[in-house]
């Protein structure tokens, strides 16, 4: 069964990247976003970058299709990796495992569009973090059903939400959950905060920045995964809260700093490539 599932994964990584490459995928945005963080992503890079971009779209999209009950099968003590399952070697980055230890007792969890980011959430739940991730349903409801029932539930348990107020997130907090959201560095909202991603501007997603004002003392988490041919480690730290001087956020800028500093080691990893991330501030970069 592990064998069908990997060649399946195998043909389908293979077919969907093709099928991007031809019909090319989302390419116009990707070149639109490179040229405008030039300083940041050399262009002369774009074609290789975007290649790249896509074949790691499709692997990661096929190991979620077929890869996902190798993550849910993990052991649950941090004590118990590097271990291997399904013939595949997973462990926990240096210092992770006291982050994930504390993580169980809830929190916010901010996540990027960062490589495998999908397979994290299945590996802490088999951690015992009560991890909560926001998500927006997807259409038609017979793929959100698919998604909730079958993708994102660890032990007959999903753990995606649709939480869609203040009032809803707090109480997520108060339950002592992880609540997962995304960073977003393109907010279309009033109350977005100003800020600088990959050296300009763009309006940041408040709503970590309002969780902590409401719960003051939340501790926040990021996590990523590390690939290579036959391992998959996780990494899990404490995001650093403090005041800067001309600054909206307590959290953001952080967020922002670590991101960057994963985006610069391998920018083809970064799926916010594929989203028009800095409209809300210019419209006019993607209209050619």
């Amino acid at each position: 069964m592990i064998f069908f599932r990997r060649i399946a994964s195998a043909f389908f990584y293979r077919g969907a990247s093709a099928l991007l490459r031809l019909a090319r995928w989302k390419r116009g945005v990707v070149y639109a976003n490179l040229r405008h963080v030039s300083a940041a992503v050399p262009h002369e890079e774009a074609g290789l970058l975007y290649r790249r971009l896509l074949s790691n779209v499709s692997r990661h999209a096929g190991d979620l299709l077929f890869g996902f009950a190798t993550y849910k099968k993990l052991p649950a003590d941090t004590a118990s990796f590097p271990c291997t399952c399904d013939g595949m070697k997973f462990a926990l980055a240096d210092g992770a495992a006291p982050v994930l230890e504390k993580m169980r007792d809830g929190g916010i969890f901010l996540t990027a569009h960062y490589g495998n980011y999908e397979a994290i959430g299945p590996w802490l739940c088999r951690l015992g973090v009560p991890l909560v991730a926001s998500y927006i349903p997807v259409k038609p409801a017979w793929l959100n059903r698919i998604l909730d029932k079958k993708i994102r539930a660890v032990d007959g348990r999903s753990y995606g939400v649709d939480a869609r107020t203040p009032r809803e997130f707090l109480r997520l907090l108060d339950e002592g959950k992880l609540f997962c959201l995304l960073a977003d560095q393109d907010s279309r909202i009033s109350s977005a905060l100003p800020g600088k991603f990959l050296g300009q501007k763009a309006k940041m997603n408040p709503l970590p920045d309002f969780l902590l004002k409401h719960r003051p003392g939340t501790p926040v988490y990021v996590c990523w995964l590390e690939e290579g041919r036959n391992l998959r480690v996780l990494h899990a730290e404490e995001v650093p809260l403090q005041a800067r001087e001309k600054s909206a956020s307590l959290v953001i800028d952080e967020f922002n700093r670590w991101l960057e500093s994963r985006i610069a080691e391998n920018p083809a990893l970064w799926y916010g490539f594929t989203h028009r991330r800095f409209y809300s501030v210019d419209s006019t970069i993607y209209r050619n």
